[in-house]
């Protein structure tokens, strides 16, 4: 069934597409059918990873890999030299502090899917057998006659068969700060945008004024919204061009710092000094070359300016992510 297109189609014939009845709704065998056939009316999603599968992730940089050969080996000529493991212990101290702020910023943006769950509506009016009823919105199968009434949140997509003054506040989804007047007449046109169908109630919104009844076009995951909630899960996750050019930086300057190390060793032998206290030499170098703060920093950084953002974005107006679509 087509339910892009309801709302240029009379309340008849999107009854007769959702095969359902306007007076008496569907029955309960017809609904026990439906649920297994088109699933509950509620968001799904992947499962996320746990936070010490992300947290060992931050490992995988070739910065981060080059500081914790560099704390290897600072462990290793500071036993040689008497002088313990403090600078070891520092190192490996900021990689760690460094993985545990990174993993919690990417299991925190992960929450977008939570986010959306939170604009469901717990329990809708609905219509079945004739008889009305209060059940838990994620029963709720594509042909269900629901009622709305002040107060309400829209449960699903719906094709609205019944206005009274009825106002519908869109904003989470269209974007519109004022609530819309609705209608239960054809709209005439193809390709009409969301917040133009006047005689469609899209789930996640409210009712500010009057009542209505309507006949659910789409649930869970097949909503506008559950639309939205797909393409923020299947985005591909991609690198910010900070943490490229952090990347490359930790090569050059690890690269840089090996070469000139190897030529302080092979000059310093060629003057007569010994191996092992050259190779010393030339270790100490190196780890004084690697910027050991310098992945802390720019996570802390990063994590700073997301709060910021966070701070003056709302997270339920979604008409950005609709029209990225």
């Amino acid at each position: 069934m087509n339910i892009e297109t309801l709302y240029n189609r009379t309340i008849e014939q999107s009854s007769a597409i959702l095969n359902t009845h306007l007076s008496n709704g569907l029955s309960e065998e017809e609904v026990k059918f439906r649920i297994g056939k088109y699933g509950f009316n509620e968001l799904t999603g992947k499962k996320h990873k746990s936070f010490w599968i992300v947290f060992f992730n931050q490992f995988k940089s070739f910065m981060i890999i080059v500081l914790i050969i560099a704390a290897i080996i600072s462990g290793v000529v500071g036993v040689m030299e008497g002088e313990g493991l403090l600078e070891t212990y520092i190192i490996l101290g900021i990689l760690i502090v460094n993985a545990f702020i990174g993993a919690y910023q990417e299991i925190k943006a992960e929450s977008s899917l939570e986010a959306l769950k939170k604009l469901a509506a717990p329990e809708t009016k609905v219509v079945r057998n004739g008889n009305t009823a209060l059940i838990p919105s994620k029963e709720l199968v594509p042909g269900d006659l629901i009622i709305l009434e002040t107060g309400s949140i829209v449960p699903a997509d719906i094709r609205l068969c019944e206005s009274a003054n009825l106002k519908i506040q869109e904003s989470s989804l269209t974007g519109e700060s004022v609530a819309v007047d609705k209608t239960n007449e054809i709209i005439v046109g193809d390709n009409i945008a969301l917040g133009d169908q006047l005689n469609m109630a899209f789930s996640s919104g409210m009712v500010t004024y009057g009542r209505g009844k309507g006949i659910v076009a789409a649930t869970g995951m097949q909503t506008q919204v559950g639309q939205i909630a797909n393409m923020l899960q299947n985005t591909e996750e991609t690198k910010t061009p900070m943490s490229i050019r952090l990347e490359k930086l930790g090569k050059v300057l690890g690269i840089a710092a090996l070469l000139i190390c190897i030529l302080i060793f092979v000059v310093g032998i060629l003057y007569g000094n010994s191996v092992l206290s050259m190779f010393m030499l030339s270790v100490s170098l190196a780890v004084a070359a690697i910027p050991e703060g310098l992945p802390a920093v720019s996570t802390v950084a990063l994590a700073l300016g997301v709060q910021r953002l966070v701070k003056k974005c709302d997270y339920t107006h979604l008409a950005l992510c609709r029209d990225a679509r």
